[in-house]
């Protein structure tokens, strides 16, 4: 444990509280709800196609199939798991951006400790970085 001069803990970070207003969290509360809610809509449909085409399949005989069009077929449900799963991944990142809102440090990039700037949160109300940090991230 590291110790300062004065004798206190200093690996214990202090956590910033965020630079906005409780009605401007509010707003990006309900931004972050209505994402949320599309990205499972988003699953739920998907997960239908997912099980249609499964059923699609079952149903097809060897004699109406062609090889190509099995293979196009598996191609297709392969994509679908691809993006169910991207999709629950944006609403994992969605439901940190909730815990953030409730404990009131939504705003605050992980990186600088500087608050994120309104336009870059309603353009992607997830994010956990400034645009600084970001744009010093891809130049590295």
């Amino acid at each position: 444990m590291a110790i300062d001069a004065s004798g206190d803990d200093n690996t214990t970070k202090k956590v910033a509280k965020s630079p906005f207003t409780s009605k401007q969290l509010e707003y990006f509360k309900d931004l972050v709800l209505a994402k949320r809610d599309s990205a499972h809509t988003d699953v739920e449909r998907m997960r239908a196609q997912l099980a249609d085409a499964r059923e699609q399949a079952e149903n097809d005989t060897a004699y109406s199939y062609h090889m190509a069009d099995a293979g196009t077929d598996a191609m297709e449900r392969e994509k679908l798991f691809l993006m169910v799963a991207r999709e629950q991944k944006y609403i994992g990142y969605l439901d940190r951006a909730l815990e953030r809102i409730e404990n009131n440090t939504y705003g605050i990039c992980k990186i600088t400790g500087d608050a994120i700037s309104k336009e870059r949160l309603k353009a992607v109300p997830h994010t956990e970085i400034s645009i600084e940090a970001k744009l010093k991230q891809k130049s590295k």
